[in-house]
């Protein structure tokens, strides 16, 4: 009987300690981190393999990430990938292929902090690898 009265104890505990943040219209915690950026960027082809020719160069004051694409990549069906610091949520959120083919109209996605008070728009710039003659 002890043993019972010391997990309902640690269930009662643990459940108490998901209630202390507050959750968004999406699940999510919401958290105190003002925190706000993205630390990673992946673009896959209609493969689920990569089509960068090298790693994408993030820029957290301009709030811009650029990325060289393979020659040939189908520009129309592209599946973009985010790594967020802690707690900071995408919009729009991602949900399947994006169509990058307009390289004169970067897209634009928002990450959102933690504490849902700091928001930064990113733009994803994408460039076609040139070929050498």
């Amino acid at each position: 009987m002890k043993k019972y009265s010391i997990l309902i104890l640690l269930v009662a505990v643990c459940l108490q300690s998901c209630y202390d943040y507050p959750i968004d219209e999406d699940g999510l915690l919401i958290t105190d981190r003002a925190e706000c950026y993205v630390s990673n960027f992946e673009l896959l082809g209609t493969d689920y393999q990569t089509v960068r020719t090298k790693n994408a160069v993030i820029d957290t004051l301009a709030q811009t990430i650029d990325v060289e694409v393979r020659w040939g990549t189908d520009l129309k069906k592209l599946w973009p990938q985010f790594s967020l610091v802690t707690d900071a949520k995408l919009e729009p959120k991602i949900t399947g292929w994006t169509d990058f083919s307009n390289l004169n109209s970067p897209k634009q996605w928002t990450v959102i902090s933690g504490n849902r008070q700091v928001r930064k728009v990113y733009t994803v710039k994408i460039a076609v690898q040139q070929l050498n003659p």
